[in-house]
């Protein structure tokens, strides 16, 4: 009979600490918030872009809609045209290939690809078995400025690194997640990181 309960026991810790493997996070959120501008965040009319020098594709819109939907919860109206203010977004996800030493793989959108020393390209060296998993990690900023005078009035910035087999992968949930986050408790503790916890 002790035995059996020996062999649950075991089992039960061995889930527990399976749980525990998978779970992600937590996304490190990092504020910023000038001085005169919290009476004028959270209200009027914004228009959600990318950063100069960052490409407006596919593989952007998804962070851009997720941050448009936070703008909205939080009593923007979100428009394309005659806005009072402007949310510029930048997004990084880089590759991290387990077993080896840090050194990003870029798998796009702004990801850096000099300077790495790998080399390797998207789809190259990802783990499909068992073993250490490869990670990707993605930092979204938003830049909230007055679009008249293009004085920042808030900034912010999310990172969260996930294991290449978490749902939190995908572009789409990735994006809310992130999204989520760095608008949570908005507009925040100037110059405060806090770690904020996710759900897979």
């Amino acid at each position: 009979m002790n035995r059996i309960y020996r062999s649950l026991a075991l089992a039960t810790g061995m889930l527990a600490l399976a749980g525990c493997a998978t779970t992600p996070g937590p996304v490190e959120v990092t504020r910023f918030v000038a001085p005169e501008a919290p009476s004028q965040l959270g209200r009027g009319t914004i228009a959600v872009t990318v950063a100069p020098g960052q490409q407006d594709d596919l593989e952007t819109a998804p962070y851009r809609a997720a941050v448009a939907q936070e703008l909205t919860r939080l009593g923007y109206t979100v428009a394309t045209a005659s806005t009072a203010q402007t949310a510029q977004i930048e997004v990084e996800r880089h590759l991290y290939l387990a077993g080896r030493k840090p050194s990003p793989v870029s798998v796009g959108v702004g990801g850096s690809t000099g300077g790495y020393g790998s080399g390797l390209g998207l789809g190259v060296g990802i783990n499909l078995g068992g073993g250490p998993r490869n990670k990707i990690a993605t930092q979204l900023s938003v830049k909230i400025k007055d679009a008249a005078s293009g004085q920042s009035l808030w900034e912010g910035r999310a990172d969260l690194s996930v294991k290449d087999n978490s749902p939190l992968a995908d572009r789409t949930r990735n994006a809310q997640t992130l999204a989520e986050a760095l608008f949570r408790n908005f507009p925040g503790n100037s110059g405060e990181t806090v770690s904020v916890k996710v759900n897979q």
